[in-house]
């Protein structure tokens, strides 16, 4: 599964967003400097997140929107078409995104 495919079904799961979820994690207090502990407890404590879901979703709270190019069109399992993230919904990712 591709890391942009965890967060839309990060998505497909609580109803929310990645961006809203980074927003509610700051206005929590989580951030770069956040260990990945509180975040993926909260996570499944407020929507019932598995850890590899949550996981992917410490990373966009503490690292942002990018993703090493090593995992770019290399054709494994973790493969990704861009070294950036879509946050803003599934619905709503561009075409040429």
């Amino acid at each position: 599964m591709s890391f942009q495919a965890y967060l839309d079904a990060v998505e497909t799961k609580t109803g929310l967003t990645p961006a809203q979820l980074v927003a509610i994690a700051t206005e929590k207090g989580f951030g770069p400097d956040t260990k990945a502990t509180p975040i993926v407890e909260w996570l499944k404590a407020d929507y019932d997140l598995g850890r590899g879901h949550a996981m992917a979703m410490v990373h966009v709270i503490t690292k942002g929107d990018r993703i090493s190019s090593k995992h770019v069109g290399s054709g494994g399992t973790h493969s990704d078409e861009s070294d950036r993230l879509w946050l803003g919904g599934k619905d709503s990712k561009p075409a040429d995104w």
